[in-house]
């Protein structure tokens, strides 16, 4: 999930601004893209979606940022359809061993193989939301969680 899922112009009261929602997929489809410098395809992979799927998803978010910059909108980070990974994979950079914590656990301080304060998130799991094509800013799947 993003760190803040709320974004406005400076000095204009909330009540006075159209909203625009930009779905949690639609944020990892810009992440991924713009952010990470992923290529359609391979962002498409990490999503769990089609090259096309994505390219649906990457225009749509592409609008809608455009919308509230050019117009001065409020932007909401909300809803769509996903799913959170179970699990998150962690690598030590001192001893290069690689474990897997439940999502909700916190952030390990040390290595459980060498106590090393070294570690990251492993570069394969660097992604959080999984999608499931194309949103329109509510889950509608079992499986998926609304947050």
């Amino acid at each position: 999930m993003p760190g803040s899922n709320y974004y406005k112009p400076r000095g204009i009261p909330l009540s006075m601004l159209e909203e625009v929602i930009l779905a949690v997929d639609e944020f990892e489809a810009i992440r991924l893209a713009d952010l990470e410098g992923l290529y359609h395809e391979r962002a498409a992979e990490k999503m769990n979606v089609s090259r096309q799927t994505f390219g649906r998803i990457i225009e749509s978010a592409h609008k809608k940022v455009a919308e509230t910059l050019v117009k001065g909108k409020a932007l909401k980070i909300e809803g769509g359809e996903f799913e959170m990974a179970a699990m998150k994979k962690f690598r030590c950079n001192a001893c290069q061993h690689s474990w897997e914590l439940s999502h909700g656990t916190g952030r390990p301080k040390n290595c459980p193989a060498c106590q090393s304060d070294n570690i990251h998130r492993a570069e394969e799991d660097r992604g959080y939301a999984r999608g499931f094509g194309r949103s329109q800013g509510r889950c509608e799947r079992g499986a998926a969680q609304k947050r």
